[in-house]
């Protein structure tokens, strides 16, 4: 009896052991089954010692406490709110001062950050609902700064709404129209590329509103048929198929014709200011300063090398320059997205002296200092304590891989304030007394905790405790940085994915993945690395299956300073490509490493560095997957492609050297390509002139194409389909 109770006692243990190590499924990569938990939404209050956000049930908008982290109030709420017919909402918009709000419904997404939706203004004092405008589905509406007015889009148009007077609705502008001219939203081009969706402002004594028109009449149209399809399904295409249109400039291309204009709500006059602007230049961004009579306007040249801040006065017109920053090769976008104004002054981030860094201006344009020094990245401007003089910020000055909070003071003593070592993001309150801490490293993920502006820790609002108890029962494979030289003596820093049961002694398969596109970083001390973002579960699962998986940043990428990031400048995916066969020879050095069995992946920049790396002249690869790859810089946009490259009349020898159709007679291994039919940012046209250039070489490949799917190629069990695709072309030919 004993022996048969330890045979069924050790058979037991053996079959919890068994069940103890369950694996990552392609389904579970897919549905995002093992993806961190977040919190998202956070919008500080005036008083500086709350915070909203909303419900997880999408009905309420819930007050928090930023010391304690806990729900204090119900700023609203679906079912006690008067005359509210929505049961639910997607998001919200507070006023200054926090009087109404406007409830956003029935999102419909657009492009990448542009969407409509059916807004409601919600009192907070009366607690009632009422809808912003009957006649249609708005574009980003924007409260007045003293909360009485609001001003939105609606058909390229821009319209506003006097609260004051029963909601009167009235057109600001009545040009707008469909591929032709847009009052206040920006274009295609800049939307993806210039990073914002509304281009209009309101004055800070509320009298005027400043915006953006944009004219592409004269901007070429770019085309792609659409079917019917399935998730959702198109029934008025089901016998014949139809089309989009929109319009795209390519490179070298005409963009649209920007001005700026300004609208006295009051006499109702428009104005166009006087702005000194190239014929082909950039205005990626407008804002009133609190001045009235200051209305900011950022321009960039066409080559985007020089950027020039304006101070324009919204009545005359007149234009004064305040500041002007230059590159030799280009100004990174952070220069106008992340610029704070303040009543007297103006921070903003120049790489000027190598390194991305904060500088101090008067709201005149006189430099008062460079707030940060050294060689290392500021991340993100984070606030300014005026009364105490003390700035905060995010920076890489530990590593490339990492990030922590800091402050400075007006004699530039530091203070690190985030406690953790790997990637830290951080929301302050509006008095700068408290922040909101985002951790995760490569083995930790997210961790949100509320600190108080010297670092100490009040409370944690989320561990993923839960995450980390289900992933330390999956065959998770070890993760590990490494780094190493290239035979140009160039160090490239890496990580590295071994299988759970790993033997030294054998020879495995690797499969790497990289993005290598400007500016990009995927070698990080965070949780969201691998090729999905969600802890390397895709990865995990190949592991499982036997593979290593390796993602090394080549040349090119950020957080290293700018000649590291620009030595790419004219001759995109050149010295990218060769990198990743730099690191496929490191790589074949290993002990444990099959050199004859190494593939490469990547999507949008990343696909199109696995076109460029096969087609580098040395058999380095035996397989390769090229998601939605551009394959000619010709065919992508102004904005992005001459950032880096000029244009093609400028730079022939560049955009030859960077093609990887050109390239396609020297492509070597076995290739997928994976493109969507209505990709309307890398077209499937890339796809099927690069795919033409390998029949006509005599080339055999495989294909996938996705039927009415975008960039990101998902909708019903699309992104299941093409995981499982990835994974078994790599399982069949490494």
């Amino acid at each position: 009896m004993k022996k048969l109770f330890v045979l069924f006692y050790l058979l037991a243990c053996i079959l919890t052991g068994a069940q103890a190590q369950q694996h990552v499924t392609l389904k579970d990569v897919a549905q995002g089954t093992y993806r961190a938990k977040n919190i998202y939404g956070i919008k500080p209050m005036l008083d500086g010692e709350h915070y909203t956000q909303i419900s997880s049930d999408g009905k309420r908008i819930v007050k928090y406490s930023f010391k304690t982290g806990k729900e204090v109030d119900t700023v609203f709420d679906v079912t006690t709110a008067r005359n509210c017919t929505f049961k639910s909402f997607d998001d919200y918009i507070l006023s200054p001062d926090e009087k109404r709000i406007l409830i956003q419904t029935e999102t419909q997404p657009i492009y990448r950050r542009s969407f409509t939706a059916v807004y409601y203004i919600f009192d907070v004092r009366n607690n009632k609902v009422t809808p912003l405008s009957d006649k249609g589905a708005q574009q980003v509406p924007l409260f007045s700064p003293d909360g009485n007015q609001i001003a939105f889009v609606r058909n390229n148009n821009i319209f506003l709404v006097k609260l004051l007077f029963g909601n009167s609705e009235s057109q600001v502008t009545k040009d707008g129209e469909y591929n032709k001219v847009l009052n206040g939203i920006p274009d295609w081009v800049y939307e993806e590329e210039f990073g914002f969706n509304r281009a209009f402002d309101f004055s800070a004594d509320s009298r005027m509103i400043a915006y953006i028109r944009f004219d592409e009449s004269q901007v070429p149209q770019f085309s792609f048929p659409l079917y019917k399809g399935a998730f959702p399904s198109n029934e008025e295409y089901a016998s014949y198929p139809g089309a989009y249109s929109y319009k795209y400039p390519k490179a070298g291309e005409v963009n649209s014709k920007v001005t700026v204009h300004t609208f006295d709500i009051k006499s109702r006059v428009t104005r166009q200011m006087d702005l000194p602007l190239d014929t082909d230049g950039y205005i990626p961004r407008i804002k009133f300063t609190s001045d009235p009579e200051k209305l900011a306007i950022m321009t960039l040249n066409r080559h985007q090398n020089r950027f020039d801040l304006y101070m324009a006065n919204p009545r005359s017109s007149l234009c004064k320059l305040a500041i002007r920053d230059e590159a030799e090769q280009y100004i990174k976008e952070q220069a106008y997205s992340d610029i704070a104004f303040y009543p007297e002054h103006i921070v903003m981030m120049s790489e000027r002296d190598g390194y991305n860094h904060l500088y101090l201006y008067t709201i005149a344009g006189n430099l008062v200092k460079q707030i940060t020094k050294g060689q290392f990245e500021v991340k993100s401007f984070l606030g300014w304590d005026q009364n105490n003089n003390i700035f905060y910020y995010s920076s890489n000055e530990e590593s490339p891989l990492r990030s922590a909070v800091y402050k400075i003071d007006a004699k530039g003593k530091k203070t690190k304030l985030s406690s953790r070592t790997g990637t830290n993001e951080a929301i302050f309150s509006t008095n700068q007394k408290y922040y909101i801490n985002k951790y995760s490293g490569i083995k930790t993920p997210t961790l949100i905790t509320i600190n108080d502006n010297k670092g100490k820790e009040l409370t944690t609002l989320l561990d993923n405790a839960e995450l980390k108890a289900k992933v330390s029962s999956l065959n998770m494979p070890s993760k590990e940085f490494f780094s190493f030289k290239t035979s140009d003596g160039v160090e490239l820093n890496g990580w590295i994915m071994k299988p759970h049961n790993f033997d030294a002694n054998k020879k495995y398969p690797v499969i790497m993945h990289q993005y290598s596109g400007p500016g990009s970083q995927q070698v990080l001390d965070r949780w969201n690395i691998g090729s999905m973002g969600d802890g390397g579960m895709f990865e995990a699962y190949m592991c499982d299956k036997g593979y290593i998986m390796v993602c090394v940043d080549g040349r090119g990428t950020g957080g290293r300073g700018a000649a590291f990031e620009k030595c790419t400048y004219l001759y995109l995916g050149v010295k990218e490509a060769q990198d990743q066969v730099e690191t496929a020879r490191y790589l074949g050095t290993l002990p444990y490493v099959d050199g004859k069995r190494i593939g490469i992946w990547g999507w949008s920049f990343g696909g199109y560095t696995t076109l460029m790396s096969m087609s580098e002249g040395s058999a380095a690869f035996k397989a390769g997957v090229a998601i939605a790859a551009p394959s000619d810089w010709r065919f992508y946009d102004t904005i992005y492609t001459e950032r880096f490259m000029r244009t093609p009349k400028e730079n022939g020898e560049g955009y030859n050297a960077g093609s990887a159709i050109l390239r396609a007679p020297q492509m070597q291994g076995k290739l997928l390509l994976i493109h969507g039919t209505a990709d309307d940012n890398v077209h499937y046209q890339n796809c099927a002139e690069y795919s033409e250039a390998l029949v006509q070489a005599g080339i055999q490949f495989d294909m996938q194409v996705y039927t009415n799917r975008n960039h990101g190629i998902f909708g019903g069990n699309t992104r299941n389909h093409l995981m499982n695709r990835v994974a078994n072309f790599f399982i069949n030919n490494l």
